[in-house]
């Protein structure tokens, strides 16, 4: 069944796969240069466009260069990505060593008693049941009552991540929950780059040596390392950070975040996997940053994310080996620079840029494949359109700037809400006053003890994520009156009986499974029949 939805306030709506057209692409040749999830990810979205082979996708990929990936988690839309290629999870899930994702869990974020730790889940319209009460009792608490409004309680996923129970409800249970991925990176890359092969994408494995340039300042052609060239109409640069074609060639400003994002670095490492199969993944504050640990089949994916400005790369790796009790141990660790900004423009003349190329926001809420998935749908859809002109250009670079900012002011929140005082960094972060006039609204609306959904759903401030985010950041941080001014609530505040909240999350979960017997038997999505959401 497919339908639309109201997701906490959010209409959304599927987006319609490509159909097939007898029209000629407006540009015959397209070439993706960088291959990785990014790569692979947009030559699969190029290839299965309306103008299905009449449109020749190439990918040229330099063996001389390493995948940086770009994280090991999603949010729910991948499931979008899969479902429109008709690629069910049981296929490519295994082949990735991928889990499900409930959502995620920061801890150690607030010190405020009650609220040291939150979990923050995806929107699921079996939520709709509980939101109301959740939003309800969180107007009251900013207003000073005594009520409870922690989000962990009010939402099924919560309960799922708790128990280690898989997102994938048994046959009798009609409703989808909604639900991202953690996978090998690396391994997903792999996968796409076979299916994208299949599908017939062009792969040529040669170093760019020189981008050369026409009359007009369009890419002409590429040169390569064994002398020859490669030309085509239209370029994709997936090269990562170095942005080969978008920033080199074409010269386009990057904007940079640093003023308000303070994290550049980052240093990695795997643990074993024992035990049950987490479906969430975990954000844990440290000293001058936070730490991620995200469960694959095979391992867990582990890393600290900090600010070098505040630590250095050893300290960095020492503090993140205590936390995860390797501090004798000789697991080989993998030290990361991060460019976190976003090029001014994401397409330029005859070139998009497609993943870190075109910008980076940390990764504390997994988006980057969220932005490659995004940017690469609305290239295809600007090819269908077939009008690749100056208006069309800028109507894309605008949409794509709105993103990055509103994903920042997102992501901003999480650090300027803190309340941990332990180091300068995180002083720094809630002290942080060079915030987007839309996030002063956000902060301004709630501490005056204003709800947030007026504005939200008018679209004054707040854009890129949905209602129940926002609230579920902020009460989950305890951004409350302080104890001592609470007061008992009026009956009106009280009106929710939480014990039935709390029975309907928990028979709610009953339905769904195990998370490693889930893995174990994944079952077909394509043909089930609950009600779903599809998007790209």
């Amino acid at each position: 069944m497919r339908d639309t939805a109201t997701v906490f306030n959010q209409h959304v709506a599927p987006r319609p796969l490509s159909g097939s057209t007898d029209a000629q692409p407006p540009v015959q040749h397209v070439c993706v240069v960088g291959g990785g999830t990014a790569g692979w990810m947009t030559a699969l979205m190029l290839a299965t466009s309306a103008y299905g082979a009449r449109l020749k996708v190439t990918v040229l990929e330099s063996p001389q260069v390493g995948i940086i990936g770009v994280g090991e988690g999603s949010t729910p839309w991948l499931r979008g990505f899969f479902d429109g290629l008709g690629i069910e999870e049981s296929e490519w899930m295994p082949a990735c060593n991928a889990t499900y994702k409930a959502g995620i869990t920061f801890q150690g974020w607030s010190t405020k008693p009650g609220f040291e730790r939150y979990f923050h889940p995806f929107a699921s319209m079996l939520d709709n049941m509980t939101m109301h009460q959740f939003v309800d009792n969180v107007h009251a608490r900013l207003d000073g009552a005594d009520v409870h409004a922690h989000p962990d309680r009010f939402f099924v996923a919560a309960a799922l991540a708790r128990q280690g129970l898989g997102p994938r409800a048994s046959h009798n249970f009609p409703f989808d929950i909604w639900y991202g991925y953690h996978f090998d990176a690396t391994l997903l890359g792999q996968f796409l780059g076979r299916k994208a092969v299949e599908r017939g994408v062009s792969h040529l494995q040669r170093h760019v040596t020189e981008v050369l340039l026409d009359e007009h300042g369009d890419i002409d052609r590429l040169r390569l390392d064994d002398g020859g060239f490669l030309a085509a109409d239209f370029f994709v640069d997936c090269t990562g950070f170095s942005s080969l074609l978008i920033g080199k060639a074409l010269q386009t400003p990057f904007v940079p975040y640093a003023e308000n994002l303070f994290n550049d670095a980052a240093v990695a490492m795997p643990t074993p996997m024992k035990g049950r199969i987490e479906s969430q993944t975990v954000s844990t504050a440290l000293r001058h940053g936070w730490a991620w640990k995200i469960p694959l089949t095979n391992r867990h994916g582990n890393g600290y994310v900090y600010s070098s400005a505040h630590c250095s790369a050893d300290q960095a790796e020492t503090e993140l080996r205590k936390h995860l009790g390797l501090l004798d141990s000789d697991v080989p660790a993998r030290h990361l620079k991060m460019r976190v900004g976003r090029m001014s423009k994401q397409w330029s003349r005859n070139c998009v840029a497609v993943g870190l190329s075109q910008g980076f926001i940390e990764p504390l809420e997994a988006t980057a494949l969220l932005f490659v998935q995004r940017t690469a749908a609305a290239l295809v859809d600007a090819l269908e359109k077939g009008d690749l002109g100056p208006t069309a250009r800028d109507s894309f670079n605008e949409a794509m700037r709105a993103r990055f900012e509103n994903t920042r002011d997102y992501i901003v929140a999480h650090y300027k809400t803190n309340s941990r005082s332990d180091t300068e960094y995180w002083r720094a972060n809630a002290e942080n006053m060079k915030l987007s006039e839309s996030l002063q609204q956000v902060l301004m609306t709630w501490m005056s003890r204003k709800p947030l959904t007026a504005g939200l759903k008018a679209g004054r401030f707040g854009q890129g994520y949905p209602i129940v985010s926002w609230y579920a950041l902020l009460a989950g941080m305890g951004i409350f009156p302080e104890g001592a001014d609470l007061r008992p609530p009026t009956p009106h505040q009280a009106r929710h009986r939480l014990e039935t909240v709390d029975d309907f999350v928990a028979r709610s979960a009953t339905n769904f499974p195990d998370h490693r017997k889930l893995l174990a038997n994944i079952p077909p999505r394509l043909g089930d029949k609950t009600l779903q959401l599809y998007l790209w």
